[in-house]
């Protein structure tokens, strides 16, 4: 699970001939969620409120790029890393 990011000890991960729809991974402490890159729901999962404020801020910045990175992986290319929040 190739990590694109990280900021705030949130961990943002996509993974390798994922399945449909994109979407990318992310963990804090104990949480994990799958969030959709088209919307920037959360598919399944859970963060404290607070965490998932600063994971869509930071994901509604960088949409393009995490499409981009989802295509790469679906290709099983290597993923460009992106900018933390900050």
């Amino acid at each position: 699970m190739p990590e694109i990011s990280r900021f705030f000890g949130i961990v943002v991960t996509i993974f390798y001939n994922d399945h449909a729809p994109p979407h990318f991974h992310v963990r804090y402490n104990d949480f994990r969620a799958k969030l959709s890159i088209a919307d920037l729901n959360v598919i399944e999962g859970q963060l404290p409120k607070r965490v998932l404020t600063l994971v869509l801020e930071w994901a509604f910045e960088h949409r393009a790029e995490l499409m981009e990175d989802w295509v790469l992986a679906m290709k099983k290319k290597q993923l460009k890393p992106i900018s933390p929040l900050e």
